[in-house]
């Protein structure tokens, strides 16, 4: 909702033929206390998302930047999608997390290769806030312009990634999967 978001507005701007997705059961937002958040199913559009806790507490969600960055959403594209029931073939996947790492490569491992096409999936830590997210924009369009320069992905990954990390200084996690 907010970093992958964040990059796929910024990329997009930037030429990149992106997309982005959840990896979670449901979407889940911040509530009005940590053991409330705001649930939603995917498929649910970022207008009604906006329209609910628009009608549930303006103040709130409008001071803690949620009604903003579900603006910057629906401006991108209708709704949330969840990445496990996307059937599409990617050459690269970038995750923001190490846990939705897990999941995007648990979700390949489970699959039944049809074509055994390669598919290298990076993931760079960024915190989930509005700022770590412009930042974390940033350096993926930083790493996806360094990777699209190459006439040989496949040969060169471990350079570039290794190149970028320490520009960078983040720790890149990165394995290819074939599905």
């Amino acid at each position: 909702m907010n970093r992958s978001m964040e990059a796929h507005a910024f990329l997009s701007k930037k030429g990149f033929n992106v997309r982005s997705f959840g990896t979670g059961d449901k979407v889940k937002l911040p509530g009005p206390a940590p053991d409330k958040p705001n649930c939603y199913e995917f498929g649910t559009s970022y207008d009604d998302i906006y329209n609910d806790l628009l009608r549930k507490d303006k103040t709130l969600y409008t001071q803690n930047g949620l009604l903003h960055m579900l603006d910057r959403n629906r401006r991108i594209k209708p709704e949330p999608e969840r990445f496990q029931v996307c059937k599409d073939k990617f050459d690269i996947i970038v995750t923001c997390e190490e846990r939705v790492y897990d999941q995007v490569l648990e979700c390949l491992e489970a699959r039944i290769p049809e074509e055994n096409t390669p598919v290298h999936v990076i993931n760079i830590d960024i915190q989930d806030n509005h700022e770590e997210a412009t930042i974390g924009a940033f350096m993926i369009c930083e790493l996806a312009a360094l990777l699209s320069g190459t006439e040989d992905l496949d040969n060169d990954i471990d350079e570039l990634l290794h190149e970028f990390e320490t520009k960078c200084q983040r720790n890149v996690l990165h394995c290819v999967q074939f599905y």
